[in-house]
């Protein structure tokens, strides 16, 4: 078990001394081939904690008078947090082959959550999750290689399989069946409610990068494609987000993704192998450090309560950064039909009737996920050298 320890008590770096520069936001990218694939997960999931930080806090402004000011501040940096980290993906990436690495962080980060998750429902919300993101992956895949030509492995570098999951083509369910129980804010450990707003972060930004760059192609159905799953995406956002208690003042969930923040940041810097992306890692776990620093000044004198209520006792193992393949085809062989029904998982075949009436109504034109797909399976290569051999 690793611990935290002083969370409450290390300041960090102070937000007057949280400085960039254009030259370092928009600095030196990875390399797509070699630099290790979990450089880029990690890359791609800070980004997405950035965004969501930046998100809650601008939700917090809306509704409160008292901490804008604090909550401006700490946003600016955030801001250019998130640009120097997501300007690490270079130009060497197509939108397709990003879109690759995506999937792989939704699958990999997802499925490490899911096994050191503590409270059962959540985790199985996790393991649900993460079938349908793998199947993505699968049909995104098959795209790349008719599209561009181009392997997927040349981005998983073979950590990630890509074989269907559960059909996307079955995603689609009624609003009501995409909400979930959500945990008891007095009685949750830390680290659940850290990893539900890691996931839903980490969901978010997914669903807004399929809704922003789909439109960009030229091909019909890769068009499609991405409006499809993008839809599957906020189902996604939908279905996390509800696993965190509504009944949370907006101060326990800011200090809530404060601690996340941390956590992550932590856990990129313990298992980064990149000397240069590691100094960022520590360089914003300090920044973070500080943000929470400040968040707990103000819930001490808006809520008049201990901040280590909401923050204390420990934290398990940071958030495992490797393969998670053995793992993932063991729920694979056992819940692919998985289905839920309200808040609960059935079997396939107790699939409410309103989720099937809305899915025949939007497959009804044809299945761009299922036409993109139709015979792919992947061999290292292309296509192409397929058809050659």
């Amino acid at each position: 078990m690793t611990r935290l320890d002083g969370i409450l008590d290390n300041k960090g770096t102070p937000l007057e001394k949280q400085q960039f520069t254009w030259k370092e936001m928009a600095g030196k990218p990875i390399s797509k081939l070699d630099d290790d694939a979990f450089t880029r997960v990690r890359i791609i999931l800070m980004n997405g904690v950035e965004t969501d930080a930046l998100r809650l806090k601008h939700g917090i402004s809306r509704i409160t008078g008292q901490l804008r000011q604090p909550l401006a501040e700490i946003r600016r940096v955030e801001q250019h947090q998130a640009t120097m980290v997501n300007w690490l993906i270079g130009a060497d990436h197509s939108p397709l082959e990003t879109t690759i690495a995506y999937e792989q962080v939704a699958i990999e980060v997802t499925a490490a959550v899911a096994q050191s998750e503590p409270d059962p429902y959540q985790a199985q919300t996790y393991r649900y999750g993460l079938l349908e993101d793998f199947d993505h992956l699968y049909r995104y895949s098959a795209m790349l290689d008719r599209l561009e030509g181009k392997d997927p492995n040349n981005i998983l570098q073979g950590y990630t399989d890509i074989v269907p999951g559960r059909p996307t083509s079955e995603h689609h369910r009624h609003p009501d069946n995409d909400l979930r129980d959500s945990y008891a804010k007095d009685e949750a450990a830390l680290i659940t409610k850290i990893h539900c707003a890691l996931i839903t972060a980490a969901e978010f930004q997914t669903h807004d990068y399929y809704q922003n760059v789909g439109p960009l192609f030229a091909d019909p159905l890769a068009r499609q494609l991405y409006a499809e799953i993008a839809s599957v995406e906020e189902q996604h956002v939908t279905q996390y987000g509800s696993l965190a208690d509504p009944m949370e003042s907006f101060m326990e969930k800011w200090l809530v993704h404060e601690a996340m923040e941390v956590y992550a940041y932590a856990s990129c810097a313990e298992q980064e192998t990149n000397p240069r992306i590691k100094a960022i890692w520590e360089r914003f776990l300090d920044y973070e450090l500080g943000h929470l620093n400040i968040a707990c000044e103000h819930f001490k004198q808006i809520e008049r309560r201990d901040p280590a209520e909401i923050l204390g006792g420990p934290l398990p193992q940071m958030v495992q950064f490797k393969s998670q393949r053995d793992f993932v085809r063991k729920v694979l062989a056992a819940e692919v039909n998985l289905r839920s029904s309200g808040t609960q998982y059935v079997d396939k075949a107790q699939e409410p009737q309103n989720s099937l009436a809305y899915r025949t109504q939007l497959n009804s034109q044809g299945i761009a996920a299922d036409i993109v797909s139709a015979g792919y399976q992947w061999a290292p290569g292309t296509e192409l050298m397929r058809k050659a051999s």
